[in-house]
């Protein structure tokens, strides 16, 4: 599996460099799973468009961006919005167009983990038997696209993914490095999934968490009071602390602070801000200090980002 697979990527990324400001795809076989790393920026609004050379069963997990998927087949379309810190799982066959829509604001971060029905029994392990037993409707497709469970990430997970597009490895340690994220993420997924709760959140309650979501992401310079984004949103305070954490895995304010240093991160690693323009930008007024809850999170000071 991959072959066709990654001439035709490859394809795309040549004529996107017309467009994009930064376009990054690494492509990674690991046993019988091809791994697809795809890291984007546009100036416009732009399309980028997948098929595979054969059926596959896939695991997705989306970085910052909030980049528009949609997964077009025949004359349907599954279309997902809010994809940040989004994991979903699917099958696809080779009919299946995985389109991507980029704009400014909303860039891509993707890591794609993809193997054939067939390779399920080959896989090292245990593997296979965990896809077969807490993935049955994509080891058994209804249709040409069968969409799986879909959560938002721990904590965990959303390191993980940061720790793959922010690494500063190159060659063979870089490689070493992806082998690792990748296996830690899929235990995390697994793990994540067989733990999940069947408790669903109402449709009208998961967009209000949503748009509490964004405002949090809109305002990190200047964030509402846990009161005052309950009262935006149309949910009381114990509802919005309750369900927040169960919709994305991680309390209301312990979301807004990934938030801060992960644009933070950004801002130094591209060069748009200093060290003390991006502590600023978040809502720093005291430098010790973002230099602090940074290295809590990253493990290195903002000083060391490797541009």
């Amino acid at each position: 599996m991959g072959i066709v697979f990654v001439l035709f990527c490859l394809g795309i990324l040549w004529l996107l460099r017309i467009f994009l400001l930064v376009m990054v795809r690494d492509i990674i076989n690991i046993n019988d799973f091809t791994i697809l790393v795809e890291e984007a920026n546009s100036d416009r609004v732009i399309t980028d468009s997948c098929r595979f050379d054969e059926p596959l069963i896939a695991v997705a997990f989306y970085g910052s961006g909030n980049v528009h998927l949609s997964m077009d087949y025949r004359d349907q379309r599954a279309t997902y919005d809010n994809t940040k810190g989004l994991a979903i799982s699917f099958y696809a066959d080779d009919t299946v167009d995985c389109v991507h829509t980029i704009s400014p604001g909303k860039p891509l971060e993707c890591i794609l983990i993809a193997t054939a029905p067939k390779n399920l029994e080959k896989l090292p392990n245990g593997e296979g038997e965990l896809f077969t037993d807490l993935l049955k409707e994509l080891v058994n497709p209804s249709d040409s696209y069968v969409e799986g469970p879909r959560f938002f990430m721990t904590p965990e997970m959303e390191r993980i993914v940061g720790n793959v597009f922010n690494n500063r490895y190159e060659g063979k340690a870089k490689m070493m490095f992806f082998r690792s994220q990748i296996t830690a993420l899929l235990s995390h997924f697994f793990w994540q999934l067989s733990s999940l709760e069947t408790k669903e959140i109402k449709t009208t309650e998961r967009e209000k968490l949503l748009r509490a979501k964004e405002i949090l992401s809109k305002n990190l310079d200047r964030p509402p009071s846990l009161t005052e984004l309950s009262r935006q949103i149309g949910l009381n305070t114990f509802a919005l602390k309750k369900e927040f954490k169960e919709l994305f895995g991680v309390p209301v304010f312990k979301y807004l602070q990934n938030e801060r240093m992960t644009k933070a991160h950004e801002l130094i690693r591209s060069e748009s801000a200093t060290v003390q323009e991006a502590a600023w930008h978040v809502g720093y007024d005291s430098l010790s200090s973002f230099s602090n809850a940074f290295t809590k999170k990253f493990g290195f000071r903002p000083s060391e980002i490797k541009v």
